[in-house]
């Protein structure tokens, strides 16, 4: 008996698969097996082995299985000689196998399809720069709290040291930190023998289980993939998702600090899977609510008591509601509270600190070190649940609250070209957010600050932006496993730079993923053109030869249209709406329009980035000659 992980309210039943045994047993091995039927070989669970005498299932073969049977449903990657066997296992396997063009598209594309689907992915690589060009990818999916798991080719034990082709060993890589636990990887082996399996395949459904991200590397050596996986028993486990909560000593404290004034909830990706609960506590409270730009559309954005959101691209009308109304306390939810969603500003900092409830104990109190933070560990939905049955009905703090600013759009120009950001977004609200269902993901740069300042979403999972690692190409390539995963449209907004750097339209086309690129096309990394004219800083060239995206995409089987003037926008969008192939809009815009990313400019200033003294009064610098 086997049944899948289906999602983040389903238990993980894992079970060897071809033996009834009563629920929450261990089992280390399996005396009797009998052969499947035809039906069940060809069925989507096939046995770890067939008859004792008769073994033929290899390590790769095995692994696969696992995989299966933890819940993946999809894996993205770059095959290589090293990694054949594990690849052609995948393959084989009820896991649709994705090959992308590069490494890092993958792990990003892997990334976006757990949110999309609350199902583990795996990212797959050859050795040496198979591994390396994954890392970025797998550096985001761990900051923005993805369960992955990477499976690498790495050089068997005899060859090591002996500069096999692309050789991945310790004599190569360091081992710290991509073969073993670290910052990169919560869990890294290298798996030398198949008798290894059952306790690697125990710990990852039970990582898999737990609340938050986890990412895995597993590391087989090309020979170990295709030796035999001989009398091995993986462990039955009945392991069912398990929020963490909160002990009733923290509710009642909670309860203390809430009920003593008015407050304020502040609300981050982390609370992504609570939006229910949040509306209700703020209606019950009154409670104002302000959001990170990760937690955009987990509380309505058209709802009276939302204020706007804060930190790169954010509303001033939350400093306004700070300075004009201020809270007592905040109650931080699902937020690190980092330099993207708070620049560290003082003015965001209530009298009476912050009540702030993470699953990672670190979280509270590292962002504002010098401000009185009660920290709760606990799952977010578990803990505001707890919250509304503790918290009195009253006093509700009902005021008038600010909200976000949105500035009329002036007429257009008598010549409507080239196209202004702020009217490119009003129509991707319209015929995108409110027309239609898409996942909409924001590219790091001038796409993110737009996007998250001017569109709204009135619901949770809309809205996708990377704000820790910031990579370009996250988005580019990630909407690839959003769209996948979730079984319908997803937009990226995105810029020419992260376009011209990493994109994956070859891969959308070979397997006809319904993905949307919206280019910003500008001729510039603008953001850093802007933000460097706007620190005074002079002489750094970020301007890019202009490039015709539509051209380039067509040129790979995709559908695509240029935009140039205003009033072609929304067919555009309506067209890429009903298209049933990939679809990439290149749209010129202006690129002097400035963006709204003034927060992230004065936050670099006060780290000390400032404009380079003049010439004149620079004192030359002599260097040794050597």
């Amino acid at each position: 008996m086997s049944q899948n992980y289906t999602g983040s309210n389903s238990p993980l039943i894992i079970t060897e698969p071809y033996k009834e045994l009563p629920a929450n047993r261990y089992v280390e091995s399996v005396s009797d097996s009998r052969q499947l039927d035809e039906s069940e070989k060809n069925g989507e669970i096939q046995p770890f082995l067939n008859d004792e005498t008769t073994p033929t299932l290899s390590v790769a073969d095995a692994i696969a299985q696992m995989l299966v049977n933890l819940g993946v449903s999809y894996a993205f990657g770059v095959a290589g000689g090293a990694m054949a066997s594990l690849w052609g296992a995948l393959s084989n396997s009820t896991i649709e196998v994705l090959n992308f063009r590069h490494e890092a598209g993958a792990a990003f594309a892997a990334t976006e399809a757990y949110f999309a689907n609350n199902r583990p992915t795996v990212v797959f690589t050859t050795a040496g720069p198979g591994i390396t060009n994954a890392i970025t990818g797998l550096f985001a999916a761990r900051g923005e709290g993805a369960k992955v798991i990477l499976l690498s080719a790495c050089t068997s034990a005899p060859q090591r040291g002996r500069w096999a082709i692309q050789e991945t060993s310790t004599y190569t890589l360091p081992s710290g930190g991509i073969f073993t636990s670290g910052a990169l990887f919560n869990y890294a082996i290298t798996i030398e023998s198949a008798a290894q399996l059952p306790q690697i395949f125990r710990k990852l459904a039970l990582a898999m289980a737990q609340p938050g991200g986890f990412v895995a590397h597993l590391s087989i050596p090309t020979a170990v993939q295709t030796s035999l996986a001989e009398d091995i028993a993986l462990p039955q486990l009945d392991v069912s998702p398990f929020p963490m909560t909160a002990s009733f000593e923290a509710i009642a404290k909670s309860v203390e600090l809430l009920s003593s004034g008015p407050f304020a909830i502040w609300v981050g990706f982390g609370a992504r899977d609570a939006a229910a609960e949040i509306l209700e506590l703020a209606e019950k409270t009154g409670a104002a609510v302000i959001c990170s730009p990760r937690g955009k559309g987990i509380f309505p954005e058209d709802h009276p008591q939302f204020v706007g959101v804060t930190g790169l691209g954010g509303h001033t009308s939350v400093l306004t509601y700070m300075e004009e109304q201020p809270p007592l306390r905040t109650l931080v939810l699902g937020t690190r509270l980092g330099e993207p969603t708070s620049f560290w500003s003082s003015a965001l900092v209530p009298k009476g600190g912050f009540v702030h409830v993470d699953i990672d104990p670190e979280v509270p109190g590292v962002a504002y070190p010098h401000v009185e933070t009660f920290g709760v560990r606990s799952d977010i939905k578990a803990f505001v649940k707890e919250l509304l049955q503790q918290l009195p009905d009253a006093p509700h703090f009902t005021m008038s609250l600010p909200r976000p600013e949105h500035k009329p759009i002036e007429p257009a120009p008598d010549v409507d070209y080239p196209v202004r950001p702020e009217v490119l977004m009003a129509a991707i609200q319209k015929i995108v957010v409110e027309g239609s269902d898409a996942i909409v993901m924001a590219e790091c740069g001038n796409s993110f600050t737009w996007s998250t300042h001017l569109l709204q979403f009135a619901e949770a999972n809309r809205y996708r932006v990377s704000t820790g690692v910031g990579a370009m190409g996250h988005a580019v390539t990630g909407v690839l496993g959003a769209a996948l995963a979730n079984n319908s449209k997803a937009v990226g907004i995105v810029g020419d730079g992260a376009m011209l750097m990493n994109n994956e339209i070859s891969t959308a086309v070979k397997y006809k993923i319904p993905a949307i690129w919206i280019v910003l096309n500008d001729a510039r990394y603008n953001m850093c053109h802007q933000g460097m004219k706007i620190l005074g800083l002079k002489g750094a060239d970020a301007t890019l030869p202009p490039t015709n995206f539509a051209m380039i995409a067509r040129g790979m089987g995709a559908e695509a249209i240029v935009v140039v003037r205003e009033s072609d926008i929304e067919p555009a969008l309506e067209q890429a709406i009903a298209s049933n192939v990939p679809f990439l809009i290149d749209v010129v815009i202006d690129a002097d329009r400035p963006a709204p990313s003034g927060g992230r400019n004065k936050s670099l200033a006060a780290q000390g980035v400032k404009s380079s003294p003049a010439k004149s009064a620079t004192k030359q610098v002599s260097f040794p000659m050597v």
